[in-house]
């Protein structure tokens, strides 16, 4: 229990903070259905479990290797990442406020994957920090750890897909542009940085 604990509490440290994963489930909880931001944060669920799990096996630390990879991951996940980011600049307060179609599942899935694996420094850093965990755990015990890790993705995943999906009817067109513009801005400013960073390889 004390190593489910203690990957509980590092995995809630590691995705708590607010990244272009919580944006992405917070604007779709303010312009879904509560069943369709649900189910878009259980596929961000999947793809952030998947990602813990490969940098918790070390997989993560490869990509170090290899500069090409690095330079598609950087160039393809910057342009979707602010593409995702100007489409939030661009919507309109009236449409805002109002429950919208559910985007396809397949865009749905791809956005996802975007916002969670396209950032070379997230697999490293998550490589680091749970890679250098792995090798400190007593044997028998990496079971525990990562479970706890996956419970924090799920928990904080869907409490805040529900928490904004409760609150979104109370929150007037206005203020909803207001939060969507600072959500494409910051999404915006994050695809950039992937973007600068193939300023490296020049």
């Amino acid at each position: 229990m004390y190593y489910f604990l203690q990957g509980l509490t590092l995995g809630l440290a590691y995705v708590a903070p607010i990244g272009v994963q919580n944006l992405f489930v917070i604007n779709s909880a303010m312009t879904q259905s509560r069943r369709r931001a649900l189910l878009t944060a259980l596929i961000v669920i999947f793809f952030d479990v998947t990602l813990a799990l490969f940098c918790f096996f070390g997989v993560g630390a490869a990509i170090q290797k290899y500069e090409k990879l690095q330079m598609f991951i950087l160039g393809a996940g910057g342009v979707v990442v602010i593409k995702i980011g100007l489409g939030l600049l661009r919507e309109k307060a009236r449409e805002l406020g109002e429950k919208r179609g559910a985007m396809p599942l397949g865009k749905t899935a791809l956005s996802a994957c975007v916002v969670t694996w396209f950032n070379p420094q997230a697999l490293i850093d998550g490589t680091m920090m749970l890679g250098a965990f792995y090798v400190t755990l007593p044997p028998g015990q990496s079971s525990a750890f990562i479970a706890g890790v996956v419970c924090a993705s799920i928990s904080w995943f869907t409490g805040l897909s529900l928490a904004v999906s409760l609150f979104s009817d109370r929150i007037g067109p206005k203020l909803l542009r207001a939060i969507n513009a600072v959500c494409g801005a910051v999404i915006i400013f994050y695809g950039l940085k992937l973007l600068y960073g193939l300023t490296r390889f020049m």
